[in-house]
């Protein structure tokens, strides 16, 4: 094969698998054929070689730099998707007979609550559903037992558009688990109130194929005997997710993303360049006089997820052709509730969503 040139990138809006930090691609692309000297890609080399020994070690430790993650917590890099954490989690944080307290705050909630009632008690705490889902349950709203396994909830929803401005307080004695998929690493992560958190790299750490996961070392003592290896927490930590052949490719492009977050500047300055981001499209929203309708209400916002309504579906469908036409891809909102969702994760450009605002007020301008 004889190489090509790189055609024009688009403006990738997609949300999931998304947008990559070009610098990463450009990396990926020189280390392809040799890896650091050995003579041989990622994609060929044992997954218990010094080599990826190293990548693996890096990565944890960038990750850990950016949490601000100490002893306390473990770090796994496993397979599955956080659809697998749906099960993993009750099946090694909740004892037999006990029961966790579920936040149902979107269609992923609703999974992960479907999922852990498979195989024991759990009970909706809280739920914005009778909303539609434009929001996220607020603490007056929540039902909250003292004795719960654990508190799960899904930090970002990326069908809706909503996100919630600060992690929920769980009863004293109950740790708190995060889904923390689509706006994993967004902003900083409050480590002390943290049990366990999971996150799909598909959306806002790298590719599709590995899955992080945080937990605190002392939960580890709850898993019980008897679960199936690849879904032992306690095992995967003590063999530090080398158990089996791990998403060896997916971890190194990870760990890139990574050293690429530290070199932006760590997770407060992320923070800000994300709700600068987010403020340009919910700017051009908000100054449609009601030609733009963002489904979420804005104390509930996602800084990951934009996802608004026109006045009717032939102007959405035209939206959608005119902005594919015109380089921006990824925009049609998810197939169960339809309208428009621009997904403006950590490696989106600012100048991709600048450029969306401006072509939205212009068509605004053309079609209202």
């Amino acid at each position: 094969m004889t190489p090509t040139a790189i055609a024009k990138r688009i403006h990738n809006f997609g949300a999931g698998p998304a947008v990559l930090p070009l610098g990463v691609l450009e990396r990926v692309r020189e280390e392809l054929l040799d890896y650091a000297g050995t003579g041989m890609s990622v994609l060929e080399m044992s997954h218990r070689s010094a080599a990826f020994e190293a990548i693996t070690q890096k990565a944890e430790a960038d990750l850990r730099a950016l949490v601000g993650l100490g002893a306390e917590h473990a770090v796994l890099f496993l397979q599955g998707g956080a659809s697998l954490q749906f099960a993993m989690v009750p099946a090694n944080l909740r004892p037999a007979g006990a029961s966790a307290d579920y936040l149902v705050s979107g269609h992923w909630s609703q999974a992960a609550l479907k999922e852990a009632r498979k195989a024991g008690g759990a009970r909706v705490a809280g739920s914005s559903e009778a909303s539609g889902f434009d929001r996220v349950p607020s603490p007056a709203e929540l039902d909250l037992d003292p004795s719960a396994a654990y508190l799960h909830y899904t930090s970002n929803n990326t069908i809706y558009g909503t996100q919630w401005p600060e992690p929920p307080e769980p009863p004293p004695g109950v740790p708190l688990v995060c889904d923390a998929s689509s706006d994993a690493l967004s902003r900083p992560v409050d480590t002390q109130r943290l049990g366990l958190l999971y996150a799909g790299a598909q959306k806002n750490l790298g590719p599709a194929g590995v899955t992080v996961v945080i937990v605190r070392r002392e939960l580890l003592e709850r898993v019980p005997g008897g679960l199936p290896a690849l879904l032992d927490y306690r095992l995967l930590a003590e063999s530090r997710s080398l158990y089996n052949t791990p998403p060896c490719f997916a971890i190194y492009v990870t760990g890139l993303v990574l050293e690429w977050l530290r070199e932006q500047g760590g997770l407060a300055a992320l923070a800000e360049r994300n709700q600068a981001k987010a403020a340009l499209l919910y700017g051009a929203i908000d100054a449609s006089d009601g030609f733009y309708r963002g489904h979420a209400r804005a104390e509930s916002r996602s800084r990951m997820n934009v996802t608004f309504r026109l006045p009717d579906a032939p102007s959405e469908k035209a939206f959608l052709q005119e902005a594919q036409a015109e380089g921006f891809d990824g925009l049609k909102g998810h197939r169960s509730v339809g309208g428009v969702r621009a997904s403006v994760y950590n490696a989106c450009p600012h100048e991709s969503v600048a450029a969306l605002a401006a072509f939205m007020t212009d068509f605004r301008r053309r079609r209202g």
